[in-house]
């Protein structure tokens, strides 16, 4: 038995097709699996990723940044703000965003620190 799965963000549908399942991480309730005859759901995701198990078998990986999951009859749909296929992802470019973050959180950080030993001007 399938069901029909959708995964929208605002560039592109990243997937859309039949599965046997789908796991996917939510803030409130950790990973979750869904499978035809899943009672009504809707949950908010976790930057994570989001597995499709097809009918023959094989697995599609989506990496998602958060968004929302509804489950409803023989349907799944995802909306997430970003969504990328695993097997597109530029793994140099993902560790050159990563050191870009942390080079700025730690900007952030060290303002905030200096600000606070600045007092009030």
């Amino acid at each position: 038995m399938t069901f029909q799965v959708e995964l929208v963000s605002p560039e592109a549908i990243s997937y859309s097709g039949e599965a046997e399942m789908v796991i996917a991480r939510t803030l409130e309730g950790g990973d979750i699996a869904f499978q035809p005859g899943h009672v009504p759901f809707i949950g908010v995701l976790a930057v994570w990723s989001v597995d499709v198990v097809r009918p023959d078998g094989n697995r599609d990986t989506i990496a998602v940044h958060q968004g929302f999951v509804q489950v409803a009859g023989t349907r799944v749909s995802i909306l997430s703000d970003v969504s990328e296929p695993s097997a597109d992802i530029d793994v140099d470019r993902a560790r050159a965003a990563k050191g870009n973050a942390e080079a700025a959180l730690t900007t952030d950080r060290n303002n905030a620190e200096f600000g606070r030993c600045a007092g009030p001007g």
